[in-house]
């Protein structure tokens, strides 16, 4: 059974760093050296694949297949986000006929060429943020991110994210963010969290973010340093083989103490900031989502409770969708129901008076939803050694849980 208290911060051993490593080539070389797919070159070795070409037609084995899904195969240790840049920037053709459609069907026989695209610099400016960085190698960078902290620029957050504090780290150049702002949609709301970027914006402005964490969620983030262990970590999000662990408080307790959420999750029609648990059998964009959870501890005589998760999938506000979806969205989570007023209605009625101010206090303090990324697990891009990495969460969450503990607390 999980504790929060005993609960730390492990690293591998066998590689601690002491120093700044050498800046990653990812995100700053422009060559156009060129390659065959299918050649001898070890792909760990490719930090840039601007200019490779790809001329084959598809075999009967491949059966049909999107155009991106089926080039990824044929070209290794790239990502599927420079792949379909490429496609989206007109340089792939399929029988001769140019295809700017990244889902576009192919089927045996047909003829495709591909050039892939330049690396587009990244639109952001380096900034000397302190970052809690939990591991790093050449080629994996693992950080616990503060609450609060945006992950990548965005219209309205073009400074002060993740990124910028990783290009100062790594002592990559400035780029202008003029461009950026350009953009009239925020990606932090379109793109989902499996490694995957869902347009030309987001793959400028996020190498080596592999997946996101939602602006106040705290906790584990990997980033890859290089092409290569980007398009290796975006494989194992895809096959849901990274482990991932989170905990949260909740508004009441779940019903069942345990379970798994299959659920299809898409945007909310009525708040497009939002997503939504999507049940009806029409359910346009939703796509598949599923979540494990289990209470650890039910505080407050049942006002609250501490539950972690489990994620078999890596939707957009997955975790906070399936909350509300069960009937106990998260403490602190505006957005998703989990207001103060529900928190208070709810503890008010299973405590004493006595503790009633100081809930009071204590959950207008809340200005996060209570989520946090507490364990990650994957294999090493580069070595194939499974790494395992988890952090207690910070002090805004740990506080309010103490306060529910002295309230009531019983194990399930």
């Amino acid at each position: 059974m999980l504790s929060i208290s005993s609960v730390s911060r492990c690293s591998a051993p066998s590689l601690v760093l002491s120093q700044k490593p050498r800046a990653s080539r990812f995100l700053t070389v422009r060559s156009s050296s060129t390659r065959e797919p299918n050649s001898n070159q070890n792909p760990g070795q490719r930090t840039n694949y601007s200019g490779v070409k790809l001329e084959e037609s598809v075999d009967s084995k491949s059966g049909k297949s999107r155009l991106d899904s089926w080039i990824s195969s044929r070209i290794s240790g790239i990502s599927r986000a420079r792949i379909q840049s490429s496609i989206k920037s007109g340089l792939v053709s399929v029988n001769g006929k140019v295809t700017d459609k990244v889902s576009h069907n192919v089927k045996a026989g047909d003829k495709v060429n591909c050039v892939i695209s330049e690396l587009r610099p990244l639109r952001a400016e380096p900034e000397n943020i302190p970052l809690d960085i939990v591991y790093e190698d050449e080629n994996v960078l693992v950080v616990n991110k503060p609450a609060h902290m945006v992950v990548h620029p965005a219209p309205g957050n073009a400074t002060g994210t993740l990124v910028n504090g990783i290009l100062h780290h790594c002592s990559l150049p400035t780029v202008s963010s003029k461009e950026v702002l350009s953009y009239a949609e925020d990606v932090s709301v379109e793109d989902d969290d499996e490694g995957l970027c869902s347009s030309p914006y987001a793959a400028s402005v996020r190498p080596g973010i592999v997946h996101r964490l939602d602006k106040g969620t705290s906790g584990l983030l990997v980033v890859a340093k290089d092409e290569h262990s980007h398009a290796h970590l975006s494989e194992q999000f895809k096959l849901h083989t990274i482990k991932r662990v989170y905990v949260s408080l909740t508004c009441g307790v779940p019903a069942p103490l345990a379970g798994r959420v299959d659920v299809p999750i898409g945007r909310d029609v009525s708040n497009r900031i939002r997503m939504a648990a999507i049940v009806e059998p029409n359910r346009g964009q939703a796509r598949h989502a599923s979540s494990r959870y289990k209470v650890i501890e039910i505080l407050a005589g049942g006002g609250s409770a501490l539950v972690e998760w489990r994620l078999e999938t890596g939707r957009t506000h997955q975790i906070r969708a399936h909350a509300k979806y069960i009937g106990v969205p998260l403490l602190g989570d505006e957005v998703y129901g989990g207001t103060q007023n529900m928190a208070l209605s709810l503890l008010r009625s299973r405590t004493q008076p006595s503790c009633h101010r100081q809930l009071s206090l204590s959950l207008s303090g809340i200005e996060r939803p209570c989520l946090h990324a507490l364990a990650l697990g994957f294999t090493h891009p580069c070595t194939g050694k499974e790494i395992h990495f988890s952090c207690p969460p910070p002090p805004d969450f740990t506080e309010i849980l103490s306060q529910l503990r002295e309230m009531g607390t019983e194990k399930p």
